[in-house]
Protein backbone atom coordinates (compact mmCIF):
# COMPACT_ATOMS: atom_id res chain seq x y z
CA UNK A 1 0.00 0.00 0.00
CA UNK A 2 1.20 3.60 -0.97
CA UNK A 3 -0.74 6.17 0.88
CA UNK A 4 -3.69 5.08 2.89
CA UNK A 5 -6.43 6.69 5.61
CA UNK A 6 -8.76 5.72 8.10
CA UNK A 7 -11.79 7.65 7.72
CA UNK A 8 -14.73 7.28 10.30
CA UNK A 9 -18.30 8.18 8.26
CA UNK A 10 -22.47 6.70 9.35
CA UNK A 11 -20.65 4.89 12.16
CA UNK A 12 -18.28 2.86 10.22
CA UNK A 13 -14.81 3.11 9.39
CA UNK A 14 -13.55 2.17 5.93
CA UNK A 15 -9.57 1.90 5.07
CA UNK A 16 -9.33 4.02 1.39
CA UNK A 17 -6.35 5.00 -0.67
CA UNK A 18 -6.70 6.95 -3.72
CA UNK A 19 -8.68 5.39 -6.51
CA UNK A 20 -11.24 3.48 -3.77
CA UNK A 21 -14.72 2.45 -5.07
CA UNK A 22 -16.62 2.92 -1.43
CA UNK A 23 -20.58 2.32 -0.62
CA UNK A 24 -21.44 3.94 2.47
CA UNK A 25 -24.46 5.34 3.86
CA UNK A 26 -26.07 7.98 2.45
CA UNK A 27 -24.82 11.58 2.41
CA UNK A 28 -26.34 14.50 0.82
CA UNK A 29 -25.19 15.16 -2.90
CA UNK A 30 -25.63 14.59 -6.53
CA UNK A 31 -23.67 12.80 -8.88
CA UNK A 32 -20.24 14.75 -9.70
CA UNK A 33 -20.38 17.08 -6.52
CA UNK A 34 -17.17 16.50 -4.22
CA UNK A 35 -17.40 15.60 -0.55
CA UNK A 36 -14.95 15.77 2.36
CA UNK A 37 -13.97 13.61 5.13
CA UNK A 38 -13.33 15.52 8.09
CA UNK A 39 -13.06 12.53 10.67
CA UNK A 40 -10.07 10.57 9.56
CA UNK A 41 -8.39 8.75 12.26
CA UNK A 42 -4.85 7.53 10.86
CA UNK A 43 -3.02 8.64 7.92
CA UNK A 44 0.07 7.09 6.07
CA UNK A 45 1.20 9.76 3.62
CA UNK A 46 4.60 9.15 2.24
CA UNK A 47 5.73 6.18 4.64
CA UNK A 48 4.63 8.47 7.91
CA UNK A 49 2.16 7.22 9.92
CA UNK A 50 -0.19 9.49 12.24
CA UNK A 51 -2.89 8.39 14.39
CA UNK A 52 -5.67 10.41 15.79
CA UNK A 53 -6.69 11.39 19.27
CA UNK A 54 -9.17 10.73 18.32
CA UNK A 55 -9.00 12.45 14.87
CA UNK A 56 -5.82 13.59 13.02
CA UNK A 57 -5.79 17.73 12.80
CA UNK A 58 -5.25 19.22 9.49
CA UNK A 59 -6.23 16.12 7.94
CA UNK A 60 -8.91 15.48 5.22
CA UNK A 61 -10.10 13.20 2.21
CA UNK A 62 -11.48 14.71 -0.90
CA UNK A 63 -14.12 12.25 -2.64
CA UNK A 64 -16.53 12.30 -5.64
CA UNK A 65 -19.74 11.32 -5.32
CA UNK A 66 -20.70 8.62 -8.41
CA UNK A 67 -24.17 7.34 -7.69
CA UNK A 68 -26.75 7.28 -4.90
CA UNK A 69 -29.17 3.84 -5.06
CA UNK A 70 -30.65 1.57 -2.71
CA UNK A 71 -28.99 -1.59 -1.44
CA UNK A 72 -30.22 -5.01 -1.39
CA UNK A 73 -33.18 -6.20 0.66
CA UNK A 74 -33.11 -7.50 4.12
CA UNK A 75 -35.72 -9.18 5.34
CA UNK A 76 -36.41 -10.09 9.00
CA UNK A 77 -39.05 -12.23 10.79
CA UNK A 78 -40.76 -12.00 14.11
CA UNK A 79 -42.63 -15.04 15.27
CA UNK A 80 -44.37 -15.95 18.22
CA UNK A 81 -44.72 -19.76 19.35
CA UNK A 82 -47.92 -21.40 19.72
CA UNK A 83 -49.91 -18.11 18.96
CA UNK A 84 -50.01 -18.37 15.08
CA UNK A 85 -48.17 -14.78 15.06
CA UNK A 86 -45.49 -13.68 12.67
CA UNK A 87 -44.65 -10.37 11.43
CA UNK A 88 -42.41 -9.97 7.88
CA UNK A 89 -40.61 -6.90 7.48
CA UNK A 90 -37.73 -6.01 4.51
CA UNK A 91 -36.03 -2.85 4.63
CA UNK A 92 -33.26 -1.50 1.56
CA UNK A 93 -30.35 0.81 3.20
CA UNK A 94 -30.15 4.26 1.04
CA UNK A 95 -26.54 4.34 0.17
CA UNK A 96 -24.19 6.56 -1.94
CA UNK A 97 -21.39 5.55 -4.43
CA UNK A 98 -18.00 7.54 -3.31
CA UNK A 99 -14.44 7.34 -5.63
CA UNK A 100 -11.81 9.04 -3.18
CA UNK A 101 -9.60 11.47 -4.97
CA UNK A 102 -7.39 12.69 -2.85
CA UNK A 103 -5.32 12.27 0.76
CA UNK A 104 -4.25 15.43 1.96
CA UNK A 105 -2.28 16.93 5.19
CA UNK A 106 -2.95 20.68 5.18
CA UNK A 107 -0.76 22.62 6.98
CA UNK A 108 -1.31 23.39 10.53
CA UNK A 109 -3.11 27.12 10.56
CA UNK A 110 -1.56 30.11 12.03
CA UNK A 111 -3.35 31.51 14.90
CA UNK A 112 -3.55 34.75 14.37
CA UNK A 113 -4.87 37.62 16.51
CA UNK A 114 -4.00 38.96 20.17
CA UNK A 115 -5.02 36.80 23.33
CA UNK A 116 -8.59 36.82 25.23
CA UNK A 117 -9.36 40.71 26.23
CA UNK A 118 -9.90 40.86 29.92
CA UNK A 119 -13.31 43.14 29.62
CA UNK A 120 -13.24 46.02 31.86
CA UNK A 121 -15.39 46.60 34.89
CA UNK A 122 -16.77 49.94 35.97
CA UNK A 123 -17.04 50.86 39.79
CA UNK A 124 -20.16 52.82 39.35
Amino acid sequence: MEDYAVIKTGGKQYLVEKGTLLNIEKIDGKPGEKVSFDDVLLTSLSGKVNIGKPIVKNSSVIGEIKSQFKGPKVKGIRYKNKTRHSVRTGHRQQLTSVEIMDLSKSPAKAKTGSKSKKEDKDGS
